[in-house]
């Protein structure tokens, strides 16, 4: 089994800033994309950022240039810089890693943390 342990969420007033962080233990063959996920009250869950092994970031728009995803492959964790938060990006973030467990067999499968409360509130 692979899991996933989030840390660094908070309080923050608004325009402030917070660092999550995320590191996968267990049985890690490999990790390919390593993702941020947010569920916002009353909406569905949604994606933040991502990181692919070989270094591919994306971001979902709402981001805006505010956040920045970072990722360590040796030691498979994967950080989220939130700077100039909003009220509206309260919510519980989770991350999310997509793993090959085994060195035998090439599927790969989807792990989630625990999810870590983020609320901007002043």
């Amino acid at each position: 089994q692979v899991q996933l342990v989030e840390s660094g969420g908070g309080l923050v007033q608004p325009g402030g800033s917070l660092r999550l962080s995320c590191a996968a233990s267990g049985s890690i063959f490999s990790i390919d994309t390593m993702r941020w996920f947010r569920q916002v009250p009353g909406k569905e869950r949604e994606l933040v950022a991502g990181h692919t092994t070989a270094g591919i970031i994306s971001y979902a728009e709402f981001v805006a240039g505010r956040f920045s995803i970072s990722r360590d492959n040796a030691k498979n964790t994967v950080d989220l810089q939130m700077n100039s938060l909003k009220p509206e990006d309260t919510g519980v973030y989770y991350c999310n890693a997509r793993v090959r467990t085994s060195r035998t067999y090439l599927a790969m499968y989807d792990f989630w943390g625990q999810g870590t409360q983020v609320t901007v509130s002043s």
